[in-house]
Formats: structure tokens, C-alpha cells, sequence
């Protein structure tokens, strides 16, 4: 398959579309596209773009599931030079307001399972003139086909530097909105140069190599393991959202090599009632990752798909993967190892360090930092944030607490941040905390993850109401789905009469987290 010879994503496109012409990219719902269809259609859309008005790093927006033309959009944003924010569609509406305006987008693409939504919101949107429908034709929007329908197939001619900013992703905030994540072409392209230099045999990919874009396209999962097959010269095969049966349909009829899920998918997946009726023999290595895996899931999915497994530790400020455990290290029998988060992947510098910033020796516990070509720029319009997270010497502090071994493995112990991963997810307390004290009857309240079965952590409120107030559990958690998306509400709240803090008035969140973390081996799930 193609090793990386380019710069950009707008290099390897129009390299990739010459190189596999009429070889499929990606299949979606009975749609297909070449790879010189997908360079073709992406040229046209990035003169749209220009067209429409947008600049070199003007943002633009996406709110729609998974599919074929996020894609060419994508490409066709690099094109433009544009910079893309796909918007996670599980948020409630005063949150993807608040994206957009912070973003400062010029225009959204919006899927069609959201008219509704964005017809709603274009009241509250500051920047955001322009709505076009890629799916199906509303009064009111642009129709996507009419909207790149005078447009070339031939290249825009705009220099696009390895530095310019293609994707934004938003991640949970501390402070409680989310923050913009500014990923350049150089991240997302960066740690495929390196691997494409080692001899790693799961790495590689094969001309009949076809992976299952199964993830989100909102998360680095979802647009990261669809960049990863499309600069491989692999075929993709786009789920429009993950279903356990969906993804076991789509194993058997497109004969699927390559995935990667979340661990709360896989449980999904493998306590379906058909998985264990499925032909998983063109499976060759499962990939997973987003949060901790528990040992007893690992080895039934070992035993029931019966490929390689890799694990992969990473987070959207580093493009996704930097630590990987190898199939050569997962035993069904399990061992000390498949208790690590793996060893740093090619081109990836890891370490340990204490909280004034000395790097510490093996087998000591501290916060875990990298350095690699795929770290983010920064925080969009967050310079404090961004030097918080991102020191000058290059190396990134990820918020999670470990110890490296001897042998280079990474442990996780625990979080340095109050950070919360449900079904893999990223949910801070802040954010929780904010929308709960905006309940009338609410006095003061705490967040805490605590330990769940299914969806590794699940989110808890301890609340102190006012005095004379009546509401109930399912009313607070009722009025909070209004304020903030689903899986960020809280599943369950304890009311207390106080809640423990330090002198200078911090939640104690330790104190709260404990009583339900006791006789774990650590204290993330």
C-alpha cells in the first residue's frame, strides 16, 4: 500500500486519486465513491466554499451522523483551507450554540436527521448565515447538489502549509464549556510518515484491507480511523451510527479486516445474541481504545472474534493514538501487561512527571506527558488553557495519572483532572455542576464518575437543595437534559446536607468519589 509523500491531506488526496483511480474509498448505504471520485467531488466543494465566501481559515461546521460526504467535505475544507468543526449531535441545543458561536462558523452542513435543529438555532448564531442540507432538500437551506453543481473537478489553486488548521474538535472544558481543538494537517498525518517506516505488522495495510468507520465523526475515532484507511489506499466502510447489529451485519457482507471501537461498543457488539453466530474469519485485528478496557470483556471478545487485539491509548490533543499494547501482548489466560495502557508508538516520546515538572523514574507514579509530531496546535481562543496543557518544551500533559515500568509499559492509575469517560465520552464535572446550579432548587452541588458495568463510568451529583425545596431525583435530572447533552446528565444524585471542601473552598471530589471506587485496582473504570 502508499507510504506517505505528502505534507498535507490535500496531497495525499490528489495523490490517492491518481494512484487508486477507480478503487473504491468508501461505501455508505448503498452509495460508493472512488478515490478519484472522492478528489473529484472534494475540488468541487472546496471552490464552493471559496464561492460561498469562506477565506483561508474561516470555519465551517458539520451537524449530521456519520457519512460519505463528511468526508468529502473534509477534503474538500482542506482544499478551501477552511477549518472543519463536526459538532457531536448528542449535545443539547444551547451547547452546539455555543460551539458555533465560538467557532465563530460561517456555515453548517447540517444532515438530515437535524433541519429541525439547526432551523431552531439560527436565531442564537452570530456568524452562521449559511445552512446547506446534504441529505435531503428543505425550504430555507441550500441544497448540496445545487450548491456545488457550477463547480470545477479541477484543484483550487490556494497553498496549503502542513501548519494550517484542518480539524476543530471539542472536548469537555474544566471550566465548563468546551474547548476547541485546533488539529493541523502535520497531526493528522504526522505518526503515519513514522509507522509507515517500521515494520509493525498490525500497522500495515494490504490492497483488500476493508475497516468499519463505526465510531463518530465527531470524535478523533471516527475522523482519525477514517483518515488512517484513506491515506492506506484501503475501502471504508461508513456506519451512520453504531448499532451491535449493524456492525455484525457489516462484518459478514463486506467481509470487514480492520475495526476499532470503544470498549462500551464491543460489550455491545459481543453480548448480542447472533455474535456468536457471525464469520469473523476475515477480522484481522480488532482495535480499541477511549477508555479502560476490564480484563473479563477483553477475554470474551478474544475468544469470540478470535483476531489480534490492540489496544490504543491516545486523546483528541494528540490526534488520537500515541500508546499502543500489540496483539503479541494480549493472553486470554491475561498477564500483567494487558493491565497497561501499552508502549509508546513510533515517533512518540512518553514520560512521567511530578507536578513541578521533574520527570520521574520507572515505577514511579505522576502525571503522563508526550511528545510527538501529532499534538495539537492549541486551544482555539484559550491561550491560558493552552499553556496549562501544552509546555514549551513541546511535551503535552494528558491529565492522567500513571507510572511507566522498566520496559517502557504505561500504567493508569488515576486522572490529575476531574475528567469523567462514560462509554467513552468526556464529561467534566464543571460542565455538570454548571447546569445543575442553574436549577432553582438547587444549593450547592458536587460531580463525581463512579463505577459502571456498561459504560465503564456513569455520572453522579451529590446535591445540597435549598431549604423548602421539593424536588425529586428524576426532576433534577429531568430539568438537566434540557441544559446539557444526555450522557453528560447524571444518572443518579445522593442529596446531602453538605458537601466536604477545603479551606479555600474546592469540592473535596475524592472524599465523594470514594466509597464507591474501594476494592478497585484503580480508580478509573
Amino acid at each position: 500500500m502508499s507510504k506517505v509523500t505528502y505534507d498535507t491531506l490535500v496531497g495525499m488526496i490528489v495523490k490517492h486519486g491518481t494512484l487508486y483511480g477507480d478503487k473504491l474509498a468508501f461505501q455508505f448505504e448503498g452509495a460508493e465513491i472512488t478515490y478519484a471520485g472522492l478528489d473529484a467531488l472534494s475540488n468541487r466543494i472546496g471552490h464552493a466554499l471559496i464561492a460561498s465566501g469562506i477565506e483561508h481559515g474561516d470555519h465551517i461546521s458539520y451537524l449530521g451522523k456519520n457519512s460519505l460526504t463528511y468526508y468529502a467535505i473534509l477534503m474538500g475544507a482542506a482544499k478551501a483551507g477552511a477549518v472543519l468543526t463536526p459538532i457531536n449531535w448528542r449535545l443539547a441545543r444551547p451547547e452546539i450554540t455555543y460551539i458555533l458561536n465560538d467557532a465563530k462558523a460561517k456555515l453548517l452542513f447540517v444532515g438530515q436527521e437535524f433541519i429541525e435543529t439547526a432551523s431552531a438555532l439560527k436565531p442564537t448564531l452570530e456568524s452562521c448565515k449559511t445552512f446547506i442540507t446534504y441529505e435531503t432538500s428543505e425550504a430555507d437551506f441550500v441544497d448540496f447538489q445545487d450548491w456545488i453543481a457550477p463547480h470545477s473537478e479541477d484543484l483550487p489553486d490556494l497553498a496549503i502549509s502542513e501548519d494550517d488548521i484542518l480539524v476543530q474538535l471539542y472536548t469537555s472544558g474544566t471550566t465548563g464549556h468546551p474547548k476547541g481543538v485546533m488539529l493541523p494537517h502535520r497531526s493528522l498525518i504526522g505518526l503515519k510518515r513514522i509507522a509507515d517506516d517500521h515494520d509493525i505488522e498490525w500497522s500495515k495495510w494490504g490492497d483488500d484491507d476493508v475497516s468499519l468507520v463505526g465510531m463518530p465523526c465527531f470524535h478523533i475515532g471516527g475522523t482519525g480511523w477514517g483518515l488512517a484507511g484513506l491515506m492506506s489506499g484501503a475501502k471504508g466502510v461508513i456506519t451512520r451510527e453504531f448499532f451491535a447489529h449493524e456492525v455484525l451485519d457489516y462484518i459478514e457482507t463486506y467481509k470487514i479486516s480492520k475495526i476499532f471501537l470503544v470498549p462500551a461498543a464491543m460489550q455491545l457488539v459481543v453480548n448480542h445474541p447472533r455474535a456468536r453466530e457471525v464469520d469473523y474469519s476475515t477480522i484481522q485485528y480488532m482495535l480499541y481504545g477511549a477508555s479502560p478496557i476490564p480484563l473479563d470483556l477483553l477475554r470474551t471478545c478474544m475468544e469470540v472474534f478470535k483476531c489480534g487485539f490492540v489496544q490504543m491509548y491516545g486523546m483528541t490533543e494528540t490526534s488520537g493514538t500515541v500508546v499502543t499494547l500489540p496483539p503479541e501482548d494480549h493472553d486470554p489466560n491475561g498477564n500483567e501487561k494487558m493491565r497497561s495502557a501499552g508502549k509508546a508508538s513510533p515517533g512518540v516520546e512518553i514520560a512521567i512527571m511530578d507536578s513541578d515538572g521533574n520527570f520521574l523514574p520507572s515505577g514511579e507514579t505522576g502525571q503522563i506527558v508526550t511528545r510527538s509530531p501529532a499534538n495539537m496546535a492549541g486551544y482555539w481562543n484559550l491561550p491560558d488553557e493552552t499553556v496549562k496543557t501544552l509546555r514549551p518544551d513541546g511535551w503535552l500533559c494528558t491529565g492522567d495519572a500513571g507510572m511507566m515500568d522498566e520496559d517502557g509499559y504505561i500504567y493508569i492509575h488515576d486522572r490529575v483532572k476531574d475528567m469523567i469517560i462514560s462509554g467513552g465520552e468526556n464529561v467534566y464535572p464543571a460542565e455538570v455542576e454548571n447546569a445543575l446550579f442553574s436549577h432553582p432548587d438547587v444549593a450547592d452541588v458536587g460531580v463525581i464518575g463512579v463505577p459502571d458495568q456498561k459504560w465503564g463510568e456513569v455520572v453522579k451529583a451529590m446535591v445540597v437543595l435549598k431549604a423548602n425545596a421539593s424536588s425529586t431525583e428524576d426532576d433534577i435530572i429531568a430539568y438537566t437534559r434540557t441544559q446539557i447533552a444526555a450522557f453528560k446528565c447524571p444518572k443518579s444524585i445522593d442529596f446531602i446536607d453538605e458537601l466536604p471542601r477545603n479551606p479555600s473552598g474546592k469540592i473535596l471530589r475524592r472524599i465523594l468519589r470514594k466509597p464507591f471506587w474501594e476494592g478497585k485496582e484503580r480508580a478509573v473504570n
